[in-house]
């Protein structure tokens, strides 16, 4: 009995996981397609705790003049990294983090950039690519921070 009754609060756990997942603050279903209203943003909140490294940059960047809103074009990404790296040498143990990311059409020449370590960036950069890849480009996207 006790076993049925762990399951049913770990299956209750999860659905309510889900659907903070699936649902924004005020219980909509957040928007998988973007708008075609201009002004309408998809807020994102970025896991500062979890990739400390990559929010601190992030946020520096953007008091520094950098945008926060990132409009996905991903078929842009390969030319705007080739752009923001240019001139920036490699450092060992580090990876060079540039905000707005390459996905951006905001991104390219002129990003802010910053040595993180790789695990920090690399796992931030695999986060928001989960979290935007049912987002279709054009999707403008603003990064939150607590």
């Amino acid at each position: 009995m006790k076993a049925k009754k762990t399951f049913t609060s770990l299956l209750i756990l999860i659905l309510l996981s889900l659907a903070a997942y699936w649902f924004g603050e005020n219980g909509q279903l957040l928007p998988q397609t973007p708008s075609t209203d201009p002004s309408e943003v998809v807020k994102l909140e970025f896991p500062s705790e979890r990739y400390p490294e990559t929010a601190r940059h992030i946020q520096e960047a953007i008091r520094k003049g950098e945008s926060a809103i990132c409009t996905i074009d991903r078929n842009e990404a390969e030319e705007n990294r080739k752009a923001s790296l240019k001139g920036v040498p490699t450092k060992k143990g580090y990876d060079r983090d540039e905000w707005p990311m390459a996905m951006c059409a905001e991104g390219g020449a002129g990003a802010h950039i910053e040595y993180i370590t790789p695990g920090d960036n690399r796992g931030a950069g695999s986060w928001v690519g989960n979290q935007l890849e049912d987002f279709a480009d054009g999707t403008r996207v603003e990064f939150m921070f607590k």
